[in-house]
């Protein structure tokens, strides 16, 4: 699973990386060159960060990769840490759950309204879709880790 995790994601996120990376190469390229941007190249290096930024966080959360505030740490007991881990686990899955539900309702109502980019009138409701899938998957992610904690500190490992 954690293969196909780091895969998917991977890909997702890699790719529309690239294309941000291609598309600002034609796009500055074009206006010094030919005197002609891209038109809505803004509105798709937008959404294309979206993928990148959603398509990055359950690796991100899954390798432990988040910026941490630690300087306490040294002067912790080990067991007020392990408490720590698991509440921040949970406290973190919770809330991407609930953040990945409120952004599935937007979808919904984005869908509805038939809301879409300003320039180049693209739907906007199939990325709300997927951010609020990837939220949600994240906090599953966060969830797992937090028993996964658990676990470890039951079996006196840590």
């Amino acid at each position: 699973m954690k293969k196909l995790l780091e895969t998917l994601c991977g890909l997702l996120a890699g790719i529309a990386l690239f294309a941000i990376m291609a598309l600002t190469f034609l796009d500055v390229g074009g206006r010094k060159l030919l005197n002609n941007s891209i038109p809505g190249s803004l509105e798709m290096t937008e959404l294309l960060m979206v993928i990148v930024i959603f398509g990055a966080l359950p690796l991100v959360s899954e390798r432990g990769e988040h910026v941490v505030f630690d300087s306490l740490d040294p002067y912790l007991p080990n067991v007020i840490k392990k408490i720590q881990r698991v509440l921040v686990h949970l406290l973190c899955g919770a809330a991407l759950l609930a953040l990945g539900w409120l952004m599935w309702q937007t979808g919904n109502d984005f869908l509805q309204s038939g809301e879409t980019t300003a320039q180049l009138k693209i739907l906007k409701a199939p990325f709300i879709y997927g951010m609020g899938l990837l939220c949600g998957f994240t906090g599953l992610i966060h969830l797992t880790l937090a028993f996964r904690e658990q676990e470890e500190n039951e079996g006196g490992v840590l």
